[in-house]
């Protein structure tokens, strides 16, 4: 909570900062631990086009036995989400489809469906879940244009979770993954559609984010060391809102930043090192450091699909020769980000670098330890969008321009991967 006087110094705020960032969530460095997390819109499986009352979401989803230990959340548009416990190799992966296959067909019987998509297409979705936070999130946004609210009620992403790895190479590892997102990015784009209508772009859940606020959403950047630059971007960013009390989060609606609130203050106080921690989980750049590496730029895919961009960040991150394999193809993609969601896999040098991450990962993961399960999916999405210069978001235009249905039937039980 805000203090009454000035507490906190811009250089103590940026030492903060850069340690919450790069200090490693843990002392193992082998073998590495990966941790995903899966958003799924909900709809009526009779009535698609209409929102799940949260009520039964709720009461429903909290019934049901997650035999894999994920923790189950939900995000303000009804999006339920499932975070794995992080688990050495792909451990991870198995555990969360396994209770996605239980998440799945306990709410079937409730007459609830989850649909793998990065953005809800249709008529704007009402916000179910109501609380201090997101009430001032939304009034923030809201000063600022529309983009904030599609993005807490339509949109849906798949996040991986990587631990930095051997002290000395995290700031490699931070930039192998910022030369990787856009790639990843155009690969598994799956959000074609805004309204009723194809957008124009692969990936419209990434435009929307990227369009929010620059200051909040913007990619880092990899230059310098690791821990400057984190601490630069929150120290820039501005300030969403200021918890006057437990219950009170007041947003602000004039620009903001963290380094200004913490130099001239505010009506309401000045900033503690609680208000800083709290801040650091209002940016949301397409890679964020907690200790551990968040790479937040996937689109919801089907169940099918859902963790292989995970098990191919893993293979490429943790292989040194992939990850200097795959350098000179991502080059060129360097801060693409804005691309990589309008044309995906349509640009050659796009199409070039997946084609290029796929076979560096199927040849790293075998020394890794990964199951034949887990490369049989890799090769299978290979075989089916990489390899065809093709994406999930490819499938759903082409089912509308044959049917012109824009939403996809509800996931089926995913298969689990051993």
């Amino acid at each position: 909570m805000v203090a009454p006087e000035s507490v906190l110094s811009l250089d103590d705020a940026r030492r903060i900062v850069a340690e919450h960032g790069f200090k490693p969530a843990t002392t193992t460095t082998s073998p590495s631990r990966l941790g995903v997390e899966i958003e799924w819109h909900t709809v009526r499986i009779d009535a698609p086009d209409h929102p799940v009352p949260f009520e039964l979401l709720e009461s429903t989803a909290k019934r049901i036995h997650l035999p894999g230990g994920s923790r189950l959340t939900f995000e303000p548009g009804g999006q339920v989400e499932l975070s794995s416990q992080p688990l050495p190799g792909f451990e991870a992966g198995t555990a969360i489809l396994a209770d996605a296959q239980a998440l799945a067909a306990g709410l079937a019987d409730v007459g609830v469906g989850l649909v793998g998509l990065g953005l809800l297409p249709g008529s704007p979705r009402p916000r179910a879940l109501h609380s201090p936070r997101y009430d001032a999130m939304e009034a923030h946004f809201d000063a600022f244009g529309p983009a904030g609210r599609t993005m807490m009620r339509q949109t849906a992403a798949i996040q991986v979770n990587v631990d930095l790895g051997p002290e000395l190479e995290a700031p490699s590892r931070w930039q192998t993954a910022h030369a990787l997102g856009p790639a990843l990015a155009a690969t598994f784009a799956n959000s074609p559609f805004l309204a009723d209508a194809p957008s124009g772009w692969y990936s419209t859940r990434l435009s929307v984010w990227l369009a929010i606020e620059r200051g909040r959403s913007a990619p880092v950047g990899s230059q310098g060391t690791a821990g400057d630059a984190w601490a630069d971007y929150s120290m820039r960013a501005p300030v969403m809102f200021i918890r006057a009390s437990d219950d009170d989060f007041v947003p602000v609606c004039e620009p903001l930043s963290f380094a200004d609130w913490i130099e001239g203050g505010h009506d309401l106080g000045w900033p503690t090192e609680d208000d800083l921690a709290y801040h650091l989980t209002t940016l949301f750049p397409p890679i964020r450091p907690r200790g551990w590496l968040e790479l937040r730029m996937v689109d919801s895919l089907p169940s099918e699909w859902s963790i292989v961009p995970a098990i191919v960040v893993v293979a490429l991150l943790e292989d040194a020769e992939a990850s200097k394999r795959i350098a000179p193809v991502l080059e060129p993609l360097e801060g693409r980000w804005e691309d990589a969601a309008r044309h995906a896999l349509h640009q050659p040098e796009f199409a070039r670098a997946a084609g290029e991450c796929f076979a560096a990962a199927l040849d790293a993961l075998p020394g890794l330890g990964a199951s034949s399960e887990v490369i049989d999916v890799v090769e299978h999405y290979r075989e089916r969008y990489v390899g065809r210069e093709r994406c999930p978001a490819d499938d759903l235009l082409d089912t509308w321009r044959a049917t012109g249905r824009l939403v996809p039937d509800p996931d089926g039980t995913p298969t689990p991967v051993a």
